[in-house]
């Protein structure tokens, strides 16, 4: 009716559970049920690349993501996925906010664009499909490869070598713990290289397993981990293929309550990272104010606090809010904190 005025609604967060009503047991299995089918068909590529990047890159132990070992001793860290919510809340990341930032490589034009300080991006994935990811969706007048000259990626030793050859900025490798006998035997030949990223089968497990084991942060603060679609079935902060298609999905409830679709494969991703914050010790942040990061039919999980990203930097930044009187104490102002 015109002149109606649309209703706002506010989204709250469902009530919080003490534990995952799913077994840690089935947690861990679940994000694991598609190693053979993922060994199998990836085994022979993941050698021939771990051969051909250690013939250029080689040691890779000289070049070993080991050097960061806590270098981000007991700091918070933003680690950033490429769900759809990102859209929503990456532009606040702009700005001094003074937190670290360990993205997803697939997120690399997107937050370029934006003008967001990334210390850290991580490559996982073995096929040449990841070159495809650094620009889609980004300017087709942009030459991201020149931007990533100053950037720092911390790549699988099997990455694909085209990309790694298209990088311009640093590169630091790790390896993959792969349940194949035969994959660890062929890598031994070439280097037994031992720099091991856990991971859950995705890259921002690796970013988290990174974050935590390597550079020593003690506070995990998640962006873009939807691990589902968008309300508006999106698969991704801007426009992909995967929109047209989602192919055979599965529905669960989001941190809201709310119904939403997801692939098998990415709910068990989500598995994954509710066993390791309910296992390994540290604060988890889910502000990615959206998708299923902790969400289950009877709540949010406690292990996984979830807040929205202005209440975070308000959080790490009260300092922020003095520092007139820090840098001029003889000011007029009698402003206090609290």
């Amino acid at each position: 009716m015109a002149g109606r005025k649309q209703a706002t609604v506010y989204l709250e967060y469902q009530p919080y559970i003490d534990a995952a009503p799913v077994a840690a047991e089935q947690q861990y299995s679940r994000a694991c049920e598609n190693d053979k089918t993922t060994i199998d068909s990836w085994r022979e590529q993941w050698i021939q690349q771990y051969r051909a990047n250690h013939a250029i890159y080689g040691p890779f132990k000289d070049r070993s993501i080991g050097k960061l070992h806590k270098k981000l001793l007991n700091q918070p860290v933003f680690l950033v996925g490429s769900g759809p919510s990102l859209k929503k809340n990456a532009p606040q990341l702009v700005g001094n906010h003074g937190i670290p930032i360990i993205s997803c490589l697939h997120n690399f034009h997107y937050l370029e664009d934006l003008g967001v300080n990334v210390d850290y991006y991580v490559t996982l994935d073995a096929g040449d499909i990841t070159i495809k990811e650094v620009s889609e969706g980004g300017n087709p007048d942009v030459d991201y490869w020149a931007k990533t000259k100053g950037k720092t990626l911390l790549a699988f030793a099997g990455s694909h070598p085209n990309l790694l050859a298209r990088w311009q900025g640093e590169i630091l490798f790790f390896n993959c713990p792969i349940p194949d006998k035969s994959v660890e035997e062929e890598f031994a030949k070439i280097e037994k290289f031992r720099t091991l990223v856990s991971c859950g089968g995705n890259v921002l497990g690796a970013c988290l397993y990174i974050a935590k084991a390597f550079l020593g942060c003690s506070t995990s603060i998640y962006l873009g981990a939807d691990f589902s679609f968008s309300y508006e079935e999106k698969f991704h902060a801007w426009d992909t293929d995967y929109d047209a298609n989602l192919g055979q999905v599965m529905r669960v409830r989001d941190i809201y309550g709310i119904p939403v679709k997801t692939w098998r494969s990415y709910d068990n991703f989500k598995q994954w990272f509710c066993w390791v914050a309910q296992r390994v010790p540290g604060q988890y942040i889910n502000c990615t104010e959206g998708g299923t990061l902790g969400a289950y039919n009877e709540g949010n999980l406690r292990n996984i606090i979830q807040m929205d990203l202005a209440d975070v930097l308000t959080q790490y930044g009260l300092s922020e809010h003095m520092r007139d009187q820090a840098e001029n104490p003889g000011t007029d102002t009698d402003k206090i904190l609290f």
